[in-house]
């Protein structure tokens, strides 16, 4: 629900962009994590869900969490750390650009995502759009989990 997250009102978060960034708090990555995600999308390759097998086959040494698993946390670290315009009904995910996959994130890791807002502006007519610069961060590593432009859609309008 919007109301949860720190509310700003829209002429000061269109005024941020270019400017404004977010740290979210990291996240542990566990196998059960993996498992359930694996179940979920029915990815059971061996390397998400075996780790005696991805041990003893894999480069990674354990098993690792699927991308789109590690992606789809990006909706939780937004959520914690990136402000909602005061006038918005719903934020609606937009999709991706620029999406890569830059390193696995081996299971008990932890992730956190920094945002970077690049744009915020009319779309049409009682719609906005932002553009985030985002990587997942893996701790300890210096090279990402991935790197993204995320974009998002706020609808505007009377709150009931």
């Amino acid at each position: 629900m919007m109301e949860d997250r720190k509310s700003v009102p829209l002429a000061q978060l269109a005024s941020m962009a270019g400017t404004f960034e977010a740290v979210s708090s990291w996240i542990e990555v566990t196998q059960p994590m993996i498992d359930a995600f694996a179940e979920l999308t029915h990815d059971r390759q061996f390397i998400h869900v075996d780790p005696a097998r991805a041990k003893a086959e894999t480069p990674f040494g354990s098993t690792i969490a699927h991308g789109f698993l590690t992606l789809s946390l990006l909706s939780q670290m937004a959520y914690e750390v990136l402000p909602a315009p005061a006038e918005a009904v719903i934020s609606i995910n937009y999709g991706f650009d620029k999406l890569r996959f830059l390193s696995p994130v081996r299971s008990g890791s932890r992730i956190r995502a920094r945002f970077k807002l690049l744009e915020f502006g009319e779309r049409r007519a009682g719609e906005m759009l932002s553009r985030h610069d985002v990587t997942i961060e893996i701790e300890g590593q210096d090279k990402p989990a991935l790197a993204a432009q995320w974009l998002g859609v706020v609808v505007l309008g009377q709150k009931e």
